[in-house]
């Protein structure tokens, strides 16, 4: 039995998916905005306060194992209700959200160890979803084109482990954009003027690898295509590539190169 903390995005239905074509037996804490999964008999809608209600429900369910997969928001700590295991790790939670929102992941990470409940990679059922080393597209980058990306990963290796920073642009061997808490396709939108500009999306330095995977799909590339980027520049089996198949296709009737670190 594994328990899923499922949020929005396409990557928690495709984890969920593939569980079901496994025959695994699961259930759902369905931490997205609008409770997608609430369709799903085996879905279960608890507010992050109540830690004491989801921890008994994973026991309940003799689970010694969870993951998380999709984007799991924020919560307005102001309306939550909590229960007594929430008075006591709450504090922790809001003291982590100061400093973002890989803070509270990594401190929702340590609630649970501390309850002897596993967190296993978000990519643990689905492997195929991370890329291996290499050129994935009939365009590759230039030497001066390499200049550029090695200045932009040599920045993230040294940026803060708790902070937005998953992705940049580079381009003329100079950092043109950062992401910030608005996410890729709003840096990437900032781009728009410095065409021909590469996007390098990695894990944050030190960031926990079970959850939180830098994530690309078809809609990157298109973002790109519209923005006149060049270029995408990933790291080996530390991202997230949805619609891996159409996304090369779109590359390469795009001339866009693919390249992964």
């Amino acid at each position: 039995m594994i328990g899923l903390f499922l949020g929005d995005t396409d990557f928690s239905n495709i984890v969920l998916n593939k569980i079901k074509r496994k025959k695994i037996e699961y259930f759902i804490i369905d931490f997205s905005k609008s409770g997608k999964f609430k369709k799903d008999k085996n879905s279960h809608r608890i507010s992050i306060g109540r830690f004491g209600e989801i921890i008994d429900l994973i026991k309940r369910k003799k689970s010694n194992k969870v993951l998380f997969a999709g984007k799991i928001a924020k919560p307005k700590f102001s309306s939550l209700r909590l229960d007594l295991k929430g008075i006591y790790y709450m504090p922790s939670v809001i003291k982590a959200a100061k400093l973002g929102d890989a803070a509270i992941i990594k401190t929702i990470i340590k609630i649970l160890n501390n309850e002897k409940i596993r967190v296993i990679s978000s990519i643990y059922f689905n492997p195929e979803l991370a890329v291996k080393k290499g050129n994935l597209t009939k365009l590759k980058p230039s030497l001066y084109d390499n200049k550029s990306i090695n200045r932009g990963i040599k920045y993230l290796n040294k940026s803060n482990s708790l902070d937005h920073v998953q992705a940049l642009v580079v381009k003329d061997n100079k950092i043109i954009s950062k992401e910030d808490n608005w996410g890729t396709k709003k840096m990437l939108f900032q781009s728009k003027d410095n065409f021909g500009g590469i996007l390098i999306k990695y894990p944050k330095k030190k960031q926990d690898l079970r959850m939180d995977l830098p994530t690309i799909g078809l809609q990157t590339l298109k973002d790109c295509k519209k923005n006149g980027l060049k270029g995408i520049v990933l790291k080996s089996k530390k991202n997230i590539f949805l619609n891996k198949i159409k996304c090369i296709k779109f590359a390469n009737e795009n001339k866009i190169f693919i390249s992964i670190r």
